[in-house]
């Protein structure tokens, strides 16, 4: 039987997120994932592919926000399906504070994500 994802594998995973530790969110990705962001040049925004890609794409959002954070979040497992609601927020290197909700959707291969697609909300301040 092929492992399970439970909520505390997607709250260890926000947690790695919330201390900026790349090489511990890789541990959670098959070897394939994929990552589409929430903005970019597609409708889907920009897809990375490949832990060498996300290798030097989670570390984007830390350089643009330092103090990025993901709070508030709640996760669901479904079967080879979850999903995290949360509230981002961070300063970006201008000093401006930015704060939206978004969720992250995810499918699961072999106890870990092979699919991670983000969408958001932002409100004009």
């Amino acid at each position: 039987m092929a492992a399970q994802v439970t909520i505390k594998f997607l709250e260890d995973f926000a947690a790695a997120w919330n201390r900026h530790d790349c090489e511990a969110l890789l541990t959670f990705v098959t070897d394939d994932s994929v990552f589409e962001t929430s903005s970019g040049p597609h409708a889907f925004g920009e897809r990375h592919q490949g832990k060498a890609a996300l290798r030097s794409a989670f570390p984007r959002i830390w350089e643009t926000f330092p103090d990025a954070r993901w709070e508030e979040a709640t996760h669901t497992v479904c079967g080879d399906r979850g999903f995290s609601e949360w509230t981002f927020r961070g300063t970006d290197r201008n000093g401006k504070f930015v704060e939206m909700r978004g969720v992250d959707l995810f499918v699961f291969r072999d106890g870990k994500i092979v699919r991670k697609d983000t969408f958001r909300k932002s409100h004009a301040s």
